[in-house]
């Protein structure tokens, strides 16, 4: 079975396209195969997206064309402490 944030992160790469033409340049939320929210930037998008879901169960995505955005890593601690 794939992980919870894989399925979401092909998801994201399977809808790319589609994707930065209505989201370029936001912050992203995907669940479930779905873009939940769209965000200026990453701490928000964090701080909605965990008082409706679980930590670890979404995953909060750059939308931009090309695949420089795809390494970015926040650990949840380092987050929440900013929220």
């Amino acid at each position: 079975m794939k992980e919870l944030l894989e399925r979401e992160f092909e998801y994201y790469l399977e809808h790319q396209d589609e994707l930065v033409k209505e989201f370029n340049g936001r912050v992203i939320v995907i669940k479930d195969g779905q873009v939940v929210g769209d965000y200026d930037n990453e701490f928000e998008a964090v701080k909605q997206a965990s008082e409706k879901y679980e930590i670890g169960t979404f995953l909060v995505q750059k939308c931009e064309p090309g695949n420089s955005n795809y390494t970015q890593t926040f650990h949840t601690r380092m987050v929440l402490s900013k929220l």
